[in-house]
């Protein structure tokens, strides 16, 4: 897939502190990309940097194959984990204000601003002060200032808090209708099963380095470990060494349950044969490692997880 922005040996200081060492990301047109990393990673110095808020010390980023520049601010929605709408203004006015800050005409604004009142079935919001809004609702607001000028890029942090599950689905939905349209989405989150779900490519960042980078599918495929989940009944026979069984249980339909892992000069015919003669197989399936799975599995050990 070709990239719509890539970046490369980026580097970013604070005094002696080193934010970002060297990280290199290539982000597919038209996909959700989930940017992953323990508080203090440096998630939050890349975002920063992408969007021009600061710039780096040494590095380029590139935008649709050519080195950024401040005129593709305007191709850029950002939606930062600490919101900042203007609480004494009332929401369709600061939304007509921030759209036409994005080079919306007025006309242009209320269509779109219009559509996605109605989308999220907002319309009695319009002359509504934002100081009056709940913190989900408030969010929604957010959410409608970041996409309404239809960028090409959209970096997404945390969109989901303050979302209850109705709403957070709602939102789900609605970036992945700007996926299918062709919107490119950072999506920077702690809520593995939501990366899970919608990201196609991500990045887990580490103490400023990049540490994993790949495709979701592909990452997950990487991280197997030939775990499986047996269950069935009768009499479980003893299992030969190239087999080792990591649990062992009645599960919740009253059936036995095993988790074995094979060795991998064993596959998983040996262990049916095995099984067999005295064990009535009912379910068969390979424990994929999640998302949450491997990013434990890589920082889980500096006690840095910081898991929601």
């Amino acid at each position: 897939m070709t990239p719509l922005l890539e970046t490369t040996g980026l580097y970013k200081y604070y005094q002696n502190y080193c934010a970002l060492e060297d990280v290199s990301i290539s982000i597919p047109e038209g996909t959700i990309f989930g940017l992953l990393g323990p508080n203090g990673a440096g998630k939050t110095s890349l975002i920063r940097i992408i969007t021009r808020i600061t710039a780096p010390d040494k590095g380029k980023i590139f935008i649709a194959g050519r080195e950024m520049t401040s005129n593709d601010i305007n191709q850029i929605g950002y939606l930062p984990e600490e919101r900042g709408l203007y609480k004494k203004m009332k929401v369709g006015d600061q939304l007509l204000y921030l759209s036409q800050l994005k080079g919306l005409t007025e006309k242009e604004a209320k269509i779109k601003l219009t559509d996605w009142f109605v989308r999220f079935g907002i319309q009695d919001w319009w002359n509504k002060k934002v100081e009056d809004l709940s913190k989900g609702m408030a969010q929604k607001v957010q959410f409608i200032a970041t996409v309404v000028h239809e960028p090409k890029l959209l970096i997404l942090d945390e969109p989901f808090t303050g979302f209850d599950p109705i709403n957070e689905n709602l939102v789900k939905d609605e970036i992945l209708r700007l996926k299918e349209q062709g919107s490119t989405i950072i999506f920077s989150t702690h809520r593995m099963e939501s990366v899970e779900e919608l990201c196609d490519h991500l990045a887990l960042i580490n103490k400023s380095r990049k540490v994993l980078d790949g495709s979701t599918k592909n990452l997950r495929s990487q991280y197997r470990t030939h775990t499986y989940r047996v269950s069935g009944t009768g009499s479980i026979p003893q299992l030969g060494a190239e087999f080792t069984v990591k649990e062992n249980k009645q599960n919740r339909d009253g059936l036995q349950e095993l988790v074995v892992t094979i060795a991998p000069h064993a596959n998983t015919n040996h262990l049916i044969m095995q099984l067999l003669p005295t064990f009535e197989i009912q379910h068969f399936e390979e424990v994929v490692p999640s998302i949450k799975d491997i990013f434990i599995s890589i920082v889980g050990e500096t006690g840095d997880t910081d898991l929601k």
